[in-house]
């Protein structure tokens, strides 16, 4: 029986970003990784070998990571929303917050790319969720860790 592949999304930015990530681990692995398990070998007895035990976690770890990111990317589907009209994936959104009057922009993203540093929230988080399919004028009410909140769309921008 084969197994359906589940559609990751997203944007292009993160695609590109997802690829230069696998490419500098994979880097790393063939060189870096390997030069150390090398030199701890050479250090002698490998049973008690810090160095030896450290290189091969890290290993794991990379190759871990290198499999994850090759999953991801081979299940991906690049998002390329045109659309303003209505709060969609890849979508640049300003929120006002209806009861501090603070307008702020958030990048509606998968969570895959999502990273609250640079203002990239998951689809799936309270935020995302609520204002996923909305449109300019609508206030949308999001239960947030300080009680709900109001949220004004005032704008919907591509890239």
């Amino acid at each position: 029986m084969k197994r359906s592949i589940k559609k990751v999304y997203l944007t292009r930015e993160g695609y590109e970003k997802l690829k230069k990530e696998l490419e500098e681990l994979r880097h790393k692995l063939m060189y870096e990784i390997s030069e150390r398990i090398k030199e701890a070998r050479e250090l002698g007895d490998i049973s008690e070998n810090s160095e030896y035990e450290a290189a091969k976690n890290e290993q794991g770890r990379i190759g871990s990571r290198i499999m994850e990111i090759e999953q991801i990317l081979n299940a991906a589907e690049i998002i390329d929303s045109q659309d303003t009209s209505k709060v969609s994936l890849g979508n640049w959104v300003i929120l006002k917050n209806k009861q501090t009057g603070e307008d702020f922009k958030i990048r509606l993203v998968t969570p895959q790319e999502a990273d609250i540093f640079n203002n990239k929230i998951s689809e799936d988080s309270p935020i995302g969720r609520s204002i996923l399919g909305k449109r300019v004028g609508d206030v949308v009410k999001v239960q947030t860790p300080s009680g709900m909140a109001e949220y004004e769309i005032q704008a919907i921008e591509l890239d």
